[in-house]
């Protein structure tokens, strides 16, 4: 029998203990959560068949399910809502009658299949803790979906191309004097994230300088040579092509 099976059956034996009378059926609904308790017994439908106050009847419920469901360790009432505190001890008992561990809560494979992607790093900036989250996130799901019969591809998209690693590559190009990792010391994503900060700090001070000129921010957004420079190197060694005018997203992969 299920807890809730356990606990149906002991309200119904209160109710005919208590009030010498039958109540047909229990409703059950989960507890609310700044409220101690496990599952909670909804009182109001009672009063069909016992006449009282709704807090009065939960108290008198709750003290007899305590004193005869070994498992029960407390219970509070609100309002119309008895609110039962379920012993550590049930759910123990519970999973350690469960011998079949290894296959516990899976289904049989099947033919379905679902790509799940994950991680994905940034190439224009370092790895940090918030991607471990990503990876055990991505990492959880794949295996929950495999739980459940389907096939599961796993994969994670290295996103070296666009106008982003565009930014970075110019920026170097600019600024960088042939530095490498060697050379500075540095991590390869980190030397390239330094970059990629570079040039947008490029391209905010060409946009000041067009908007001093009297140029629209919204053109000046645009025209910055900087930028302009970033969008042709795209088209020339990117595998992209331009759809309408330059704008960020404006381009589609060719695959190239």
């Amino acid at each position: 029998m299920t807890l809730q099976d356990i606990l149906s059956q002991k309200v119904k034996d209160a109710i005919k203990s208590l009030y010498d009378t039958s109540l047909e059926t229990v409703e059950f609904q989960a507890t609310r959560k700044e409220f101690e308790g496990d599952i909670t017994v909804v009182v109001f439908p009672m009063l069909r068949v016992v006449k009282g106050n709704p807090v009065a009847i939960g108290q008198a419920i709750g003290a007899y399910l305590q004193e005869h469901v070994a498992h029960v360790t407390g219970f509070n009432v609100v309002k119309g809502f008895l609110n039962i505190v379920i012993s550590d001890g049930y759910y123990l008992d519970f999973f350690s009658s469960t011998t079949t561990w290894g296959t516990f809560g899976t289904l049989p494979p099947g033919d379905d299949a679902m790509m799940v992607e994950f991680a994905s790093p940034n190439t224009n900036k370092p790895l940090h803790l918030g991607h471990v989250r990503n990876v055990l996130l991505g990492y959880s799901v794949a295996q929950i979906v495999k739980a459940s019969g389907k096939k599961v591809y796993k994969t994670q998209i290295i996103n070296d191309r666009g106008i982003h690693i565009c930014k970075s590559m110019l920026a170097w190009q600019r600024y960088g004097k042939g530095e490498t990792p060697q050379s500075s010391g540095k991590k390869g994503d980190k030397l390239v994230g330094d970059y990629y900060v570079r040039f947008d700090k490029e391209y905010k001070k060409e946009i000041a300088d067009l908007i001093a000129q009297g140029i629209s921010e919204e053109d000046a957004k645009k025209q910055a040579p900087i930028i302009v420079q970033a969008q042709q190197m795209l088209l020339q060694v990117g595998g992209w092509r331009q759809r309408g005018s330059f704008t960020m997203g404006n381009y589609e992969w060719l695959g190239l």
